[in-house]
């Protein structure tokens, strides 16, 4: 083998390592630009949205920020900052939620409530876990995440809850505490 030809293969296999790298760099680039990145179609501080239907209030939502997402395939109104929403019945109770994050699915109607949430009532009951959701058309809320359930009767932990928004119905799964009975 000439000499040339032995100090050329080494030569070119270090040129195709450094073109091959070259090409991977090239092409994970050109991967980030084709994922979709969302921006918001609106941007909101400090809101105070009240909601009402007949001339009555139905809802009212504190939020530090809000950003819409109105013009993307699955729209969706995101509360990065947490959120504060009190829910009124038709006698004017009220149910008070609080989150750190949440996340409202235009199409399905659905609220995913995140990070130390928090539901309660003018009747004493609270109930907190990390996540939670709400199905606003159907008024009712719905975990499989663990639980702590507080009311005058006591405090009960369970995993697992669905309930309406005003505590009335409530079918929980594993729990385990001390209730007072009727």
């Amino acid at each position: 083998m000439s000499r040339l030809f032995r100090n050329t293969i080494p030569l070119f296999a270090v040129l195709f390592g450094l073109a091959v790298a070259s090409c991977e760099s090239n092409f994970k680039e050109v991967q980030k630009m084709g994922l979709s990145e969302f921006t918001p179609s609106g941007d909101a501080d400090s809101i105070n949205l009240k909601y009402t239907d007949s001339g009555r209030i139905t809802a009212n939502l504190i939020s530090p920020k809000m950003l819409d997402y109105a013009t993307v395939a699955y729209p969706f109104t995101e509360f990065p900052n947490g959120m504060h929403l009190t829910l009124f019945d038709k006698n004017g109770k009220q149910t008070y939620i609080d989150a750190k994050y949440a996340i409202s699915h235009k199409t399905t109607n659905i609220i995913d409530l995140q990070g130390n949430v928090k539901i309660s009532n003018q009747n004493g009951e609270l109930l907190e876990t990390e996540q939670l959701y709400y199905d606003q058309k159907n008024e009712w809320f719905f975990t499989e995440k663990k639980f702590k359930f507080t009311s005058p009767k006591g405090v009960s932990y369970g995993e697992g809850i669905d309930f309406s928004k005003d505590f009335k119905k409530v079918n929980s799964q594993k729990i385990s505490g001390q209730v007072q009975s009727e």
